[in-house]
């Protein structure tokens, strides 16, 4: 079958890609409490209606008490001597937020100067579209796979997809592959293909420093009991230096630099310094010079953010010393430091710091492991073939700044195959946002990248 073929299969269905992901969009399958379960049995029922009716041999939802259904998707009529991939997205979505603020209503999908708009048509049900349609199309262009397939699309990511890792260890067998795709990560550009190859994870803490047992009239104790307000704020800064690198003694010890690979790709990026800083609302002078020091600073070198920080209520507060002060401190870790050593370099650095008389009490939130991987698979040159067919331009290799964790946890469950990190989002489509979108073009370009990949993969000895 030629690429011609296979790539008009995908021009001709896209109507229908785009019926079926505007019905599955129009589901309110929110995952966070306080939300209606229903509706994620229902964007289930919806995504495994949607394998059935291309033609999968084997449609099930595998149910977990308590957790939204997964829905499994299989075809290895191939043959054993064939690769298997296992091909990820997830049903569940953010919040809509503040529905006001939505052009069109947030389940409503509305196409608007070519990007589908709706929660969920970035994030990521246009990842369950990219696995159908780039099936279908080598159902109707071939009528059948050159690779064995099996589909798993879950229903809890947004809130943190804490049972995937122990559904995969229960269901090795039936998940048993040489690859997965993970379907929910972002291009760096709109058109410009990307393959993410790193993320960082997240090590983060609460704090609690307590001065007083009460809080007291600054006029009659000033002077002679702590601030602890100015005793936060030091012990705080002292985390980063004047350039707002992280301080703590020993941190950065382990980090694994970037391949000249990763820095070529990086160089090759469509990086415009102006429109980083509109994009970022900072200054010119402090953006990124160029791709190549974006990509360091933002993929490769761990940043520490305090993300919250209180005492007392603005405008409900007058000269009064308060007696504790909360913050929320975090640490985007990178490929090469381990989680648990962070954490506690970073706890003793804290402790270390607290004034005489005051009590610190850090509560763990985060202990997110970063991810990277090596390219020399032979599948990575295969998926850089299929991505620059497919979207007619070269692709390039990126990072991710924020944090996935389930992806070592499901290689790791599969005995440690490689993962091929991609997606339709980018930086336009406002995931976990209002005004959510996906581009279309984009869109078809990711199917056709993603067929063409189903038939470099089974070339593969």
């Amino acid at each position: 079958m030629t690429q011609e073929a296979l790539f008009a299969a995908c021009a001709q269905n896209f109507p229908e890609t785009l019926r079926r992901l505007s019905e599955l969009v129009a589901i309110p399958s929110c995952s966070f409490p306080g939300f209606e379960a229903r509706h994620l049995e229902e964007s289930a029922q919806a995504t495994a209606a949607w394998f059935r009716s291309i033609g999968m041999p084997e449609v099930e939802l595998l149910r977990v008490e308590g957790i939204p259904p997964y829905v499994i998707a299989r075809d290895h009529r191939a043959g054993a001597d064939k690769p298997t991939l296992l091909l990820y997205a997830h049903h569940d979505v953010q919040p809509p937020m503040r529905e006001e603020l939505w052009t069109s209503p947030p389940y409503a999908p509305t196409v608007r100067d070519g990007r589908l708009y709706g929660r969920g048509a970035a994030d990521d049900k246009a990842g369950i579209a990219l696995h159908a349609a780039s099936i279908e199309a080598w159902y109707k262009a071939n009528g059948s796979l050159p690779v064995n397939v099996t589909v798993l699309i879950e229903g809890e990511e947004e809130v943190g997809s804490d049972n995937l890792e122990r559904f995969i260890k229960g269901h090795k067998e039936l998940l048993s592959a040489d690859a997965v795709v993970i379907a929910d990560l972002a291009n760096y550009d709109t058109g410009v293909p990307s393959l993410t190859v790193s993320l960082r994870g997240l090590v983060a803490v609460e704090l609690e420093l307590k001065a007083l047992e009460r809080p007291v009239h600054s006029g009659v104790w000033g002077g002679a009991v702590p601030d602890v307000i100015s005793a936060f704020c030091r012990i705080l800064s002292s985390l980063t230096n004047a350039h707002g690198s992280i301080a703590i003694e020993g941190i950065l010890d382990g980090i694994i630099p970037p391949t000249e690979q990763e820095i070529a790709d990086w160089a090759a990026l469509p990086y415009d310094r102006g429109t980083f800083a509109a994009q970022g609302g900072i200054p010119l002078e402090i953006a990124p010079h160029d791709g190549v020091d974006l990509g360091r600073k933002l993929w490769r070198t761990p940043a520490l953010s305090v993300n919250g920080i209180q005492s007392g209520t603005q405008g409900k507060t007058g000269n009064v010393m308060m007696d504790k002060a909360w913050a929320r401190v975090g640490i985007r870790i990178v490929p090469g430091m381990d989680p648990r050593r962070t954490m506690e370099l970073l706890k003793n650095h804290l402790l270390a710091q607290v004034p005489q008389g005051m009590e610190l009490t850090i509560s763990e939130e985060s202990l997110a492991p970063s991810w990277g991987t090596s390219i020399e698979h032979p599948i990575f040159a295969k998926v850089r073939q299929a991505m620059e067919e497919g979207y007619g331009k070269a692709p390039v290799a990126i990072g991710c700044g924020a944090s996935i964790p389930f992806v070592e946890a499901v290689t790791e469950a599969l005995g440690g195959i490689p993962a091929l990190l991609v997606g339709v989002e980018d930086p336009w489509c406002n995931a976990h946002s209002e005004n959510e979108s996906v581009h279309l073009g984009d869109l078809e370009k990711a199917i056709r990248s993603q067929a063409r990949l189903f038939g470099l993969v089974g070339e593969i000895a």
